[in-house]
């Protein structure tokens, strides 16, 4: 089943609620350290977008990319576990993707954790390719695999 949802920019009031998605699904056991202020800083910053999906009235879904000249870094992704595998991880990395390119961004590329096959097995569905492998990335107790797109290569494949 896919879920119908909304992809839009994060408001300040988005903050909170991100914080603790990034919380419990990302930074579990390595400490908090994408607080809501954090997230606010991020939404009000030129260089990076915010987003998130709704489902009616209930974000569902967030995203945090941060943008160079010709490539960005997505710093955070997470999706509600009720959610998962139901189109809006996909329809938020689509919305970026093309804002991207459009940006003229050659490169997206991000970091996993190393026990993370979900997510990699996502990205590696998507033309994302394994870069390399980061040693205690996470909290310096955890491995991280990077991860990277090349946005020029993947238009010209399509």
């Amino acid at each position: 089943m896919i879920d119908a949802c909304e992809i839009r920019l994060a408001r300040s009031s988005d903050a909170t609620r991100i914080a603790e998605m990034s919380r419990d699904f990302i930074e579990y056991g390595l400490g908090w350290a994408w607080d809501a202020a954090r997230i606010t800083r991020r939404i009000r910053h030129r260089a990076t977008n915010v987003i998130v999906a709704e489902s009616g009235a209930e974000l569902v879904g967030f995203a945090l990319m941060e943008y160079a000249d010709e490539e960005a870094h997505l710093l955070l992704f997470g999706v509600e576990p009720i959610h998962r595998r139901r189109g809006v991880a996909s329809s938020l990395l689509a919305w970026l993707e093309t804002t991207a390119a459009t940006a003229g961004i050659e490169l997206i590329f991000l970091e996993a954790r190393a026990t993370n096959g979900a997510a990699r097995a996502f990205y590696a569905a998507r033309g994302y390719r394994e870069i390399a492998v980061i040693p205690r990335y996470y909290s310096g107790r955890e491995d991280a695999i990077r991860i990277g797109k090349d946005l020029a290569v993947a238009a010209r494949i399509s």
